[in-house]
């Protein structure tokens, strides 16, 4: 018997025999939070003022039974300890049951905890092994400098296709780990089966598939290199990252309104690929959470479409798991602010702000899922994982076009009278294509762009079926044109540009990099209406914005895409 394994046996049995703490002693209670940076606590039937001030103040875990759990750091203990409340101390996230792993090997069996070196590295075979299915794009750095990246898995990963967007991240709270491992194993599970497994196949071909394992590696890494009982909730500022994005409620909220260098990296990547649907995963319960976290009395205007889905993660859960795993609340849905409301969430930022659609996953009563579990929990949930990010398959899928030229065009896509609290959507202002969830049921889409003609079109939809609507909207003679029209974009060697009436004349036409060198400036003439043809086949695949000045000094901007 190893010495890892007493150890092991030593945590199970003191989390048998002492599981909850009875000392309310707040000696005990600063201890705790002394050396291990952190505690949770639990206050049994507060008056609902104080619940108010609970959420508001502190970082709640989960409410239920009447019962408030907190996880308590060095910023937060002090206040709590002044409100004089009755607490409970849990001890058992100070005893935890987890294998770390002895290499990369070895962690690939997806049944033990790898350390920050090993994640670094199996992230990095991944991209190497699977060149043409797989990239690594880096989100940004934590505080202590720990990269937080994410995979794209696509049949063509090195180049941008015209295919919806989708999004795993796991881990934003750094002792929550059964999602980090999941995911490692979901990506392992896509790129080994591309070429077997016609599910597999199916969404590999058809979009862009990002996960990001770990979003807080500052918490989960929290002593440096492996994953123990000192693994944090919190990043290194000790601050709750999934209370510290914009919130749709409290846009103000001075609680998050310093964001976190975790957060803004996060938050330029939401930004940059605006995914159709996502999903975070997190543990302390096992639910699938939709939105609102933040508004108590406000549904979704598309709420029946997000408890469809969340029901239907829940119920392939069911089919393949124990009876009591994800059974409580509604049979393991939640709608967020039904449970607790929360403020600075990702999972409202992204719906209410981006147009996203996007869960939140609980996937286990165990913050740290134990090692022996790993492998269950992947069981448990593999195949729901594999139906989520299908959705983005279904629902009404298009293209939105000039009718003169046929150039694509940014657009709004809204329903009046059902559309609410941003839950329209845009069409993507390089390639012109959109894509509209919603649930079973005729409605009438209402397409806008600036210098076009509305065009509403009735349209069916079907549960679990994708239906096609390409849009060419009209010019509105002698409106104000906002934007440079390019096409084709994607380009290969030539692009053309069509720019407004006032653009007439002698124009400047500089082009940059994303990074922001300039490669190429010149003048041209500019005609009303008639394509700029420009000569880009000097250019390497990738992302350029175009700039054209006229002689009043006036500035159009745009984007556009190479391929080779």
């Amino acid at each position: 018997m190893t010495y890892r394994t007493l150890i092991l046996i030593f945590c199970l049995q003191v989390i048998n025999v002492t599981g909850f703490s009875q000392d309310n002693s707040d000696d005990r209670l600063k201890s705790i939070v002394k050396e291990y940076g952190e505690a949770e606590v639990i206050v049994v039937n507060p008056a609902r003022e104080r619940i108010d001030f609970i959420l508001a103040n502190f970082s709640v875990s989960s409410i239920k039974n009447d019962s408030v759990r907190i996880r308590l750091s060095t910023l937060t203990i002090e206040l709590f300890i002044n409100q004089g409340y009755k607490y409970i101390i849990d001890e058992r996230i100070q005893a935890r049951s987890l294998r770390i792993s002895s290499g990369v090997t070895d962690a690939m069996q997806w049944d033990s905890y790898p350390s920050y070196d090993q994640y670094i590295q199996i992230m990095n075979e991944f991209a190497s092994m699977y060149p043409d299915l797989c990239k690594i794009d880096t989100i940004g750095l934590s505080i202590n400098g720990k990269l937080i990246i994410a995979l794209k898995i696509s049949d063509n990963a090195r180049t941008d296709e015209d295919e919806p967007e989708v999004f795993y991240t796991s881990t934003i709270h750094g002792d929550e780990t059964g999602g980090f491992i999941l995911m490692l194993h979901l990506a392992d599970y896509l790129l080994k089966n591309y070429p077997s497994d016609s599910r597999v196949k199916d969404i590999v071909e058809n979009l862009e598939i990002w996960i990001n394992p770990l979003a807080n590696p500052d918490g989960t890494y929290k002593t440096g290199n492996v994953i123990n009982s000192f693994s944090s909730r919190f990043n290194a500022n000790e601050v709750d990252l999934n209370r510290n994005f914009p919130d749709p409620a409290i846009p103000y909220n001075s609680r998050n309104n310093i964001r976190q260098k975790e957060t803004t990296g996060m938050i330029r990547f939401l930004g940059k690929h605006r995914f159709v649907i996502s999903a975070n995963f997190h543990s302390g319960e096992e639910v699938v959470n939709y939105p609102w976290d933040s508004f108590i009395s406000k549904l979704h205007a598309d709420n029946d479409w997000f408890y469809r889905i969340s029901r239907s993660y829940a119920d392939t859960v069911h089919k393949y798991s124990s009876s009591s795993y994800m059974n409580g609340f509604d049979n393991g849905v939640v709608r967020g602010a039904v449970w607790y409301i929360i403020n600075g969430g990702r999972q409202d930022y992204v719906t209410g702000q981006l147009q996203g659609r996007e869960v939140t996953i609980e996937l286990d009563k165990d913050y740290i899922t134990p090692s022996a579990e790993l492998l269950r929990l992947w069981e448990n949930n593999y195949r729901s994982l594999l139906e989520y990010l299908g959705n983005a398959l279904y629902g009404v899928h298009g293209k939105v076009t000039d009718a003169m030229n046929f150039s694509p065009l940014p657009a709004k896509i809204f329903i009046s009278g059902h559309d609410k609290d941003s839950s329209h959507v845009y069409s993507d202002t390089l390639s012109g294509n959109y894509v509209r969830m919603l649930s079973a049921g005729s409605y009438n889409l209402t397409f806008h762009s600036s210098g076009y003609r509305d065009s509403t079109i009735n349209v069916q939809v079907s549960d679990f079926e994708r239906t096609t609507l390409d849009v060419s909207l009209t010019p509105i003679s002698g409106a104000a044109q906002k934007y440079p029209v390019l096409y084709p974009n994607p380009a290969q060697t030539r692009l053309n540009a069509i720019l407004p009436a006032d653009f007439a004349g002698t124009v400047n036409v500089r082009i940059y990099n994303i990074p922001g060198a300039l490669l190429k400036n010149f003048d041209a003439l500019s005609e009303i209406r008639k394509p700029l043809n420009i000569d880009v086949s000097t250019f390497a695949s990738g992302t350029y914005v175009i700039v054209f000045t006229n002689v009043l000094n006036n500035t159009l901007r745009g984007r556009f895409i190479v391929i080779r």
